[in-house]
């Protein structure tokens, strides 16, 4: 009974690699939903925590960018993507790596945009960086293709295995920097 059109509409993708298209950055946002209104896409960018870049950019909303917008940085790139997958207001939401870009500040903001979509949306995070999957209802750990420790992410830490030694991995490096300055 599913349809091919509302499985796409009811499906979103935003990843590491974010697929930049010649045009502005109004319509590369709105490339899935091209309807929207310049409000909604506002809102999408204010979510994805990239209306700030965009305000700053010549022509707002309005600069046209390049295929791959190699004009962007990596981050930009990702954030307009992360926009464009918000703007569907998906029922399942898949996000591969959609942080792994992004400083720590930014990324902490989206990932808290991300958490108020609890209850809201169901959502496959896929993640390297552990924050990102703080608030999961299920955190399925993989090593070498297999899965190796699955829960909350407060009973892997407790359970002391790989999940809660590449925290602690993690957390010793976020101390690092802050203290090297």
């Amino acid at each position: 009974e599913l349809t091919l059109d509302s499985w796409r509409s009811a499906v979103a993708i935003a990843g590491q690699d974010a697929e930049i298209f010649a045009g502005s950055i109004a319509r590369n946002i709105a490339y899935a939903k091209p309807d929207a209104s310049s409000a909604e896409i506002e809102q999408a960018a204010r979510l994805a925590e990239a209306h700030e870049f965009i305000s700053k950019l010549p022509e707002g909303y309005d600069t046209v960018i390049g295929s791959r917008g190699k004009s962007l940085s990596a981050g930009q790139r990702q954030r307009i993507g992360l926009a464009r997958a918000l703007l569907v207001e998906p029922q399942l939401l898949i996000l591969d790596e959609a942080t792994n870009e992004l400083d720590n500040a930014t990324a902490a903001a989206v990932t808290e945009t991300i958490s108020a979509l609890r209850g809201k949306v169901t959502m496959v995070v896929i993640a390297h960086r552990l924050e990102a999957v703080r608030g999961a209802d299920k955190v399925i750990v993989l090593q070498d293709g297999e899965i190796v420790e699955q829960g909350s992410h407060n009973e892997l830490l407790e359970q002391e295995g790989l999940f809660a030694q590449l925290h602690t991995m993690g957390n010793l490096a976020i101390e690092k920097d802050v203290t090297n300055g």
